[in-house]
């Protein structure tokens, strides 16, 4: 029985297990999962014994997906450029290899039909999420990005290092509490946890009538899984504007952990029944 978790904090809604699970029996493969809540003061004992018990990999979520980078040894392009990790191997050595499947789980979860090559993004958040769905939107084509955050000082090192890095891609950085105009917009990207069931689900990051500014063909991705339908989303239909949940996101980057740790692609039509199952 090979042995993969989720540790961060707090994990009382993860739907990981269920997804996971899904995926294992959808390989054939005997292996079990479970979630580690880990407080930041106990990740060091956590690797450790993660390491010591013979686990094979595991999954970080928040607040670990950027502190984890001080623990591994190797890094992947896509956790290299986002400085965020959210799946980790352990080789036979106990070395550690980190990876970002957000990255590749909020790029496949866009509608083949929605074509963002060349257009203007609005991104919420400057969170580990939030530096995920920036790759995965410069992958998209996007050519502009204007981020907003509660706090610019603390992400002002992070914008920096973005127009270092697609010096083709114009940043810009807002403060969120002053949006009043969308109307430039092709998508709206929520990576904030505003919405989220159990720490804020009556509320929205954009209230409708600012809304309502963006243009009708515009996009509004909520990369909140649960609720399946936010506020934010559910406002965003009423507007007839075009909505993108997380769940597709969740579920894919899950099957690319899993591909990661054996080799081979689980179902995600598995994985995803699980989820909503779980819901």
């Amino acid at each position: 029985m090979e042995k993969f978790c989720l540790i961060g904090y707090p994990l009382g809604h993860s739907m990981s297990a269920y997804i996971h699970k899904a995926g294992f029996e959808s390989l054939g493969v005997k292996a079990s999962y479970e979630l580690l809540e880990t407080p930041p003061e106990k990740l060091v004992d956590t690797i450790k014994q993660l390491k010591r018990d013979g686990f094979k990999g595991f999954n970080v979520t928040i607040p670990h997906k950027v502190p984890i980078a001080l623990f591994v040894d190797e890094i992947d392009e896509y956790a290299d450029i986002t400085g965020a990790i959210n799946t980790i191997k352990i080789n036979s050595d106990k070395s550690l290899k980190g990876y970002n499947t957000d990255v590749i789980g909020f790029i496949e979860a866009i509608p083949a039909e929605i074509i963002l090559e060349d257009k203007t993004a609005a991104l919420l958040g400057t969170g580990g999420a939030s530096r995920a769905a920036v790759m995965g939107l410069v992958k998209k084509g996007i050519k502009y990005i204007d981020i907003y955050t509660r706090n610019i000082p603390n992400a002002l090192d992070y914008i920096a290092y973005l127009r270092r890095q697609f010096t083709d891609i114009t940043f810009n950085i807002y403060q969120i509490n002053r949006i009043n105009d969308l109307s430039k917009y092709d998508i709206l990207v929520n990576t904030t946890p505003i919405g989220m069931q159990g720490y804020s689900a009556d509320f929205t990051p954009i209230e409708k009538d600012i809304l309502s500014t963006l243009p009708k063909h515009a996009v509004v991705y909520d990369i909140i899984y649960n609720p399946r339908k936010t506020i934010l989303l559910k406002l965003a239909e009423e507007l007839g504007l075009k909505t993108v949940n997380g769940c597709d996101m969740l579920v894919y980057q899950a099957v690319a952990a899993q591909k990661i740790w054996f080799g081979y692609t689980p179902d995600f039509k598995s994985m995803k029944l699980a989820l909503l199952e779980n819901l």
